[in-house]
């Protein structure tokens, strides 16, 4: 930290500690335009973040002002009034969230026949089935060949096993949790 008082070394040595010009605070600091609680500093699981506390000039980190939460990285400049703080704490490198898969690419008659398999999905019961491949083929008006060609392209497409259970559970599970089927496109057609 360098506040007024010059460079200090402070240790976080709780969960969750407040930082203000109120001596009641994990931190106390004596700094111009800082708050008497301003700002609280969290750990959740392995991440720290900052919350501003109704401060009446703010928090910010690396420049910018923190409105609701923000996860702190090492080395990040946390700025409370005129206090300067460097946070020094353990990288998130290895904790970085995935970035969701994208749907295969489908011609316009598997997106069909999904969306047939998926519909219904939406009466929101725990435990509904997928259409069946006669329902399939009834909504669609073609054959259950047809259907059964179609889905087994899709098995493809979504890596559903030729020997796993359920196939077309698994099949509408993946489409849904991708994005190539959303609940809108369940909704019955006019």
């Amino acid at each position: 930290m360098w506040g007024s008082a010059g460079r200090e070394i402070r240790s976080i040595d709780a969960d969750r500690v407040t930082i203000g010009t109120d001596a009641t605070n994990g931190i106390a600091v004596e700094g111009i335009g800082v708050s008497r609680v301003h700002a609280v500093i969290e750990r959740f699981g392995d991440m720290w973040c900052v919350r501003d506390l109704g401060s009446r000039n703010g928090t910010f980190v690396n420049g910018e002002r923190v409105l609701v939460e923000r996860a702190l990285n090492t080395g990040d400049e946390i700025l409370l009034g005129r206090l300067r703080i460097v946070f020094r704490g353990p990288p998130r490198a290895a904790n970085k969230t995935q970035a969701l898969a994208e749907p295969p690419s489908l011609t316009p008659r598997e997106r069909d026949v999904l969306v047939a398999l998926c519909r219904p999905l939406l009466n929101a019961s725990a435990f509904t089935e997928p259409a069946s491949i006669k329902a399939i083929a009834e909504d669609l008006v073609v054959s259950e060949a047809a259907v059964k060609q179609h889905l087994a392209h899709l098995y493809d497409k979504f890596g559903v096993l030729e020997d796993e259970e359920r196939r077309r559970v698994r099949l509408a599970n993946a489409a849904v949790t991708l994005g190539a089927v959303t609940l809108g496109d369940l909704q019955p057609r006019s």
